[in-house]
């Protein structure tokens, strides 16, 4: 009888496909490059960082891989920085992917088989993995073990993947949509909420001087305010500022060029972009205040639901600007005060 051979060929084994991206964007090289490197560095998000701080130090003097991690919040907070500082302060090597980037339960197992000991592998938005690949997952994170079916019908055989006991660490922008079978697996859960303005000029004034821009504590705190309590933001508005104090200043940031500048991309006092104003005036003057629902308000703008409620919406519910309700998204009585509109 001819004997048959588990077809190796088949599976992706090698995981550079799926965790090398080309960083040739200015802002995606820039942000690598003004990241903390260590939990020392780190600015903000005191509490996520003193608990993890415990666990990690547990984690080295039991010489023990770290507990699985699933760090939540709105995108820009330093979920993926986080996740890097883990892997530095573990001593141990980090591969990166995405949830939309493992298609198949055969990619999951390449990336897996290639992980040592100790290793941190980090899936950003993993609530979207499918349902089959998350389901790989379960064996994986609790007894270091895949299941692979192979063939089918009578001649179906279950092959057993040992693996190498690694620390799975999960980002999501949306943790409602995450499975509570998934969800339970995670032995460390951590949630990241926007940054007040002290620490986001704190972190405007360190990424100034790796830059090499001068900004006094006043443009600092200018820029901070219009970040919308986001280090990505508030780091991508620093950049911008400098260009305008390079061309139009003494290259050095002071609340005055830092509030022209701002003013000329179009970004208001509290931080409203040109997209928030297009959503709140559709909602006050197209539908009278709301609610209305977001497919509708999404055709209105034609804007995927999806980026506004991950991207636009966060920051206009928390500064007040919106309320969700049953019945759909509604305006504020601040929304109408900030367009100096009357409320109905």
């Amino acid at each position: 009888m001819e004997e048959k051979f588990f077809p190796f060929d088949k599976i992706p084994m090698d995981a550079k496909a799926l965790t090398q991206k080309a960083e040739t964007d200015e802002d995606v090289v820039l942000n690598i490059s003004l990241r903390p490197a260590n939990l020392l560095e780190f600015i903000g998000q005191k509490d996520v960082v003193n608990n993890l701080k415990v666990a990690l130090t547990a984690a080295k003097q039991r010489q023990e891989p770290l507990e699985h991690v699933l760090l939540c919040g709105p995108p820009g907070l330093g979920k993926t920085c986080l996740a890097m500082i883990i892997a530095h302060e573990m001593g141990t090597k980090i591969t990166a992917t995405s949830g939309p980037a493992i298609e198949r339960a055969g990619d999951l197992i390449g990336i897996l088989t290639n992980l040592e000991a100790g290793d941190i592998l980090f899936i950003d938005e993993i609530h979207r993995l499918s349902k089959v690949v998350e389901e790989f997952l379960y064996p994986a994170m609790e007894n270091c073990q895949i299941d692979f079916v192979i063939d089918k019908g009578p001649y179906a055989r279950t092959i057993k993947f040992n693996l190498k006991r690694f620390t799975l660490v999960g980002a999501t922008t949306r943790s409602g949509l995450i499975g509570a079978p998934l969800r339970s697996r995670f032995g460390i859960l951590h949630h990241f909420d926007f940054y007040g303005e002290e620490d986001l000029s704190t972190i405007i004034k360190r990424s100034a001087e790796l830059l090499g821009i001068k900004i006094d504590s006043a443009g600092a705190l200018e820029i901070s305010r219009r970040a919308r309590g986001t280090p990505r933001i508030a780091n991508r508005l620093l950049r911008r500022v400098r260009d305008f104090a390079q061309v139009k200043a003494k290259n050095e940031i002071t609340q005055e060029i830092a509030d022209q500048a701002l003013k000329s991309l179009g970004i208001d006092a509290q931080g409203l972009d040109e997209v928030d104003r297009r959503v709140l005036k559709t909602l006050v003057e197209t539908y009278q205040g709301g609610p209305v629902g977001i497919e509708t308000l999404a055709a209105t703008l034609n804007e995927e639901p999806d980026t506004i409620i991950d991207t636009i919406e966060p920051y206009l519910l928390k500064a007040g600007f919106l309320k969700r309700t049953s019945r759909g998204r509604e305006a504020t009585p601040l929304t109408y005060q900030h367009f100096g509109l009357r409320t109905l």
